[in-house]
């Protein structure tokens, strides 16, 4: 395996994934690291952040609206997304339960279940008081 060379943009991707809880677009991303990189292509950033995905650096996230959003939280969670602002939340449950369910899916399916993602969908409490 072939070393990867170091890039100041991508630990710039990195550092500001790992500084927050929301769970950025590609183009949030590239506006916050075009602050520290004014020259930076949005073709840079997600060419880096789908290289941190796939080098396990990173999780990428399909949300049910259709954009990638990414997560440098790489603990087993789950998620919810706000269907009202499309936030995407953190969500800290026993995963337990979660395990409880994985143990009943693989039951019922011919195969071998190797991890699971659970999202939650409904409106967040911001969206709640706004309305």
């Amino acid at each position: 395996m072939t070393t990867l060379k170091y890039s100041r943009q991508r630990e710039s991707i990195k550092n500001y994934l790992v500084s927050t809880h929301e769970h950025p677009t590609a183009d949030d991303v590239y506006t916050h690291v075009k602050k520290e990189f004014p020259n930076v292509s949005l073709s840079t950033i997600y060419r880096n952040l789908n290289l941190l995905a796939d080098i396990g650096e990173v999780i990428k996230i399909t949300a049910p609206d259709g954009r990638d959003r990414f997560d440098a939280n790489l603990h087993p969670h789950h998620h919810f997304f706000c269907t009202c602002c499309e936030r995407i939340l953190d969500l800290d449950i026993d995963l337990n339960s979660v395990s409880t369910l994985q143990d009943i899916a693989s039951k019922n399916f011919d195969g071998m279940i190797e991890s699971s993602s659970v999202t939650f969908y409904g409106k967040c409490k911001n969206c709640i008081e706004k309305s």
